[in-house]
């Protein structure tokens, strides 16, 4: 980095872009840190000892509080190989590699696919790092041990500490050791702060539009544009060997049609993995319910009930208002209830909760 990530910090906040807060002002020695040793020159030649890399750095905390912001910041200032990368996408690619590895009859599959990404990148920074798949919980372990083995420098958000990764997970006791690398080999650093910045965006704002027409596509495009803060990528769950993909997601941030979520055979242990995976929902387009599209309609339910749960932001437009969504069929009075917790998470006072 041409200068510290402190100082680029402290001339974003002297400019207005960023309000100042201590909670992440502590966290940017530990960047300043990673950078400085990224710094120092390769020396070549016979005798030449290659550099020990830096530990890394698991950033966590609730959501909002800046930790996406930061690591995005510094991995526009680094100037050597880096790759960002939302955890979920990152272990789909490895999935998909290590099966074409098996293809190719290699002996030990996940040699020549870490070898892959320790040859391309030198920092390899991560969003949302968490681990609900056992077929992601059995080998990371792994994956990591030959990325750091490599000199692979990782920084990651996540909303959990390290201790609580996989928490309850199947053969959970096969997964320790991957906890413990990460202590090892990483610093954790949790964000605390008092202050939820995604929901200070919201504040006072509308977050239910309706009807869907010109006006109510351009407010959601608005919102979505300020909470992604960047070009988003698919987001893909993986949910018992299934592959659940989501249209658009970056930084917590997810953004889908009621097609995309309802309009297929999904069912609760899916929309509970989405709900786990994303912290705000911008969900488009919800019709008219009745029993002309029945099914969709109770999927629509299961999804409410999920995101409320878990209590994740939900941005929506719709034909219309919760309580007139649903006026006549089967299902109607059952439905009450998805109406009334609509309504419920459009207030403040849900969000903050």
């Amino acid at each position: 980095m041409e200068q510290s990530f402190e100082t680029i910090y402290q001339a974003r906040v002297a400019a207005g872009e960023l309000t100042p807060d201590p909670a992440q002002a502590s966290v940017l020695a530990e960047f300043d840190r990673i950078g400085g040793a990224l710094d120092q020159p390769v020396k070549k030649g016979w005798f030449a000892k290659a550099p020990v890399p830096p530990r890394g750095l698991y950033i966590w905390g609730g959501v909002g509080r800046g930790k996406s912001m930061l690591m995005d910041m510094f991995v526009a200032e680094l100037k050597v190989p880096v790759r960002r990368v939302h955890f979920h996408a990152f272990m789909q690619e490895i999935h998909s590699a290590l099966h074409i590895a098996r293809q190719n009859k290699a002996e030990d599959a996940m040699a020549p696919v870490a070898a892959k990404v320790a040859a391309e990148v030198r920092v390899l920074a991560f969003d949302e790092m968490q681990i609900n798949d056992i077929t992601d919980a059995m080998i990371v372990g792994r994956l990591f041990e030959a990325l750091f083995k490599a000199g692979v420098v990782v920084v990651t958000t996540s909303n959990r500490v390290p201790d609580d990764l996989y928490k309850d997970g199947l053969n959970r006791q096969l997964f320790l050791p991957f906890i413990d690398l990460l202590k090892e080999r990483m610093v954790v650093h949790e964000l605390v702060s008092p202050t939820d910045y995604r929901q200070d965006r919201l504040a006072g704002n509308p977050v239910y539009f309706t009807p869907i027409n010109g006006d109510t596509r351009r407010e959601m495009a608005d919102i979505w544009r300020d909470l992604s803060g960047g070009v988003a990528a698919p987001l893909i769950l993986r949910i018992k060997g299934r592959d659940v993909e989501i249209p658009a997601f970056r930084n917590g941030v997810a953004r889908a049609t009621f097609y995309d979520l309802c309009g297929k055979s999904l069912g609760p242990g899916d929309y509970l993995a989405l709900a786990e995976a994303v912290r705000v929902l911008v969900l488009e387009d919800i019709p008219r319910l009745s029993r002309n599209n029945f099914n969709e309609a109770k999927r629509f339910v299961t999804l409410i009930d999920a995101l409320y749960e878990a209590r994740v932001r939900l941005i929506c437009s719709a034909a219309a208002v919760p309580e007139m969504l649903y006026v006549e069929g089967a299902g109607r009075f059952e439905f009450d209830r998805t109406a009334s917790r609509l309504m419920e998470m459009q207030s403040a006072e849900w969000a903050q909760g």
